[in-house]
């Protein structure tokens, strides 16, 4: 996710051991999960930059600031969860608005996806061979391959890409220069945050989808490990978001409970929190690895376009399987055409002017949700005819 908004590699990684160690204090040690990088920034980030998707964001500054911010409304929707609960939180967020933000999120980013790999004829095949090599190892592996599925998959596209190129000459050869002079060990780059009115504006409301899902990670751990987890909500929320703030403040992306470590849970059958404490410090570790960093970035532009189309189009089905999971009744004309607006508004990128900020797609569709849902949502009650009494004369 980093590599997609323009982020150094290596400080975003070593934020997220920090975070994590964040999250683990604050939670009391008592919910265990790893805090990475978040694809819901993905959009925002890239709308606020005007990135391109090629090396570092020469404009991250921007977005830094909004991430702080979205961070600091993450934080203070977590200490009012402390305060009164979680209910508040489902009655403004119901699934059919938590899928149609998140499939929308999905959607407005597929242009970007598929802009990154039309360079050329051979950019767009490779693309498509790191489709497929993603989604054969979706298919015929098990057990933890699969759940590495999106790493695996690159890894076997890197591989094919080295060959089609350095030894067969089809293309545009991997260069190992910045690997072989990369220190093993130095200080990732640090970046300043901006605070831009417009940018904040646009990555704000991104703290929205991070409760929404956090929200539906804890109860998914909950009910693995059989431990109530609802008083550690507000906690959690509160982690997350301070983790968000600090990793914004110095240049890394923000950070959200991985469902992958769900999965993972869910194979080793081990729920320690010991386990994520160590995660985290091999992470840091990495992060002051500059020849880490350096090997991340010798990864083929196609192969990082080819893989985000296929991150870009879960998120979308992350989306759907919100309805399905919770039985979202779309045959309802309330729940269907606040489906339907936000689903175009994200796609299409619809923004709105107010003053001197303007509210990008993801924005527009996720206010734009809660708004509809709000005034559909309200049910008119059918009133009984008066019952005709008939008197005998």
């Amino acid at each position: 996710m980093p590599i997609l908004m323009g982020l150094d590699p290596n400080l975003s990684i070593l934020m997220s051991g920090i975070g994590t160690l964040l999250f683990f204090f604050i939670t009391g040690g008592r919910v265990p999960s790893y805090l990475g990088s978040s694809a819901a920034f993905v959009g925002v980030v890239i709308a606020a930059t005007g990135f391109n998707g090629q090396g570092i964001n020469p404009n991250i500054s921007i977005a830094l600031g909004g991430i702080i911010a979205c961070g600091l409304v993450y934080t203070v929707i977590g200490l009012v969860v402390m305060k009164i609960g979680t209910r508040w939180i489902e009655r403004l967020m119901p699934p059919v608005v938590t899928g149609a933000v998140v499939m929308a999120i999905g959607l407005n980013l597929a242009p970007i996806a598929v802009k990154s790999v039309s360079a050329s004829a051979f950019d767009s095949w490779m693309a498509v061979m790191t489709v497929l090599c993603i989604g054969l190892v979706a298919v015929f592996t098990r057990g933890m391959i699969q759940r590495l599925l999106i790493l695996v998959g690159l890894i076997v596209a890197c591989l094919l890409y080295g060959v089609m190129t350095n030894v067969l000459g089809l293309g545009k050869a991997v260069d190992f220069t910045l690997v072989s002079h990369a220190a093993w060990f130095g200080l990732p780059h640090f970046s300043t945050p901006a605070f831009n009115g417009q940018a904040m504006m646009l990555i704000a409301p991104v703290a929205v989808i991070l409760v929404a899902e956090n929200l539906g990670h804890l109860k998914a751990v909950a009910g693995m490990t059989g431990r109530n987890m609802d008083p550690y909500m507000g906690r959690a929320f509160v982690g997350d978001g301070l983790a968000t703030m600090l990793s914004g403040s110095v240049g890394g992306s923000g950070v959200t409970t991985y469902a992958e470590n769900i999965g993972v849970m869910a194979v080793t059958k081990v729920y320690s929190t010991l386990v994520f404490v160590a995660a985290a410090v091999i992470a840091m570790l990495l992060g002051f690895s500059p020849k880490f960093g350096a090997l991340i970035h010798t990864i083929p532009a196609p192969v990082i376009g080819g893989a985000s189309i296929v991150v870009f189009g879960l998120i979308a089905v992350a989306g759907a399987r919100i309805w399905v999971q919770n039985r979202v009744d779309l045959s309802q004309n309330g729940n269907l055409i606040m489906v339907a607006v936000t689903l175009v508004l994200g796609a299409g990128d619809f923004a709105l002017t107010l003053g001197g900020f303007t509210l990008g797609g993801i924005g527009t569709a996720t206010f734009g949700a809660i708004l509809l849902n709000a005034l559909l949502s309200r049910r008119l009650v059918d009133v009984p005819p008066p019952e005709v009494v008939h008197q005998e004369p």
